[in-house]
């Protein structure tokens, strides 16, 4: 799969990423819902990782936007400091899933098995 890993903190969009590639899938990392946002306009990926806190566009505003042209792309939050008013608002919006940071890498791994076809 080609996941699209949107997180500012480049060390642990690089952390989430290598885990993808471990398990056999192509990793692109952007470092802000904008960039997040132009990556699934040119070249939508199979899957996104997405941090909630972020400067400019914040994450779940980055799923509004994605819901909006993209209603069945899977979306996986990742975030350390998600409020539970965020969970709410993400689960309406349809996210696929929510980790929260620090997330074990095997749980990647889990999330994405569960978004993939039967």
């Amino acid at each position: 799969m080609r996941i699209l890993v949107i997180d500012d903190h480049p060390e642990v969009a690089l952390i989430m990423a290598e885990a993808l590639e471990s398990e056999g899938h192509e990793a692109v990392i952007a470092g802000s819902g904008e960039e997040g946002l132009q990556a699934i306009d040119q070249s939508p990926p199979d899957a996104v990782f997405l941090d909630v806190v972020m400067p400019g566009i914040d994450g779940i505003e980055v799923l509004r936007r994605i819901r909006a042209k993209r209603p069945h792309l899977p979306v996986i939050l990742v975030s350390g400091t998600v409020s539970a008013t965020q969970i709410e608002t993400a689960r309406e919006l349809g996210v696929t899933d929510v980790l929260r940071k620090p997330a074990p890498l095997n749980h990647f791994a889990e999330a994405l098995a569960r978004v993939r076809p039967a």
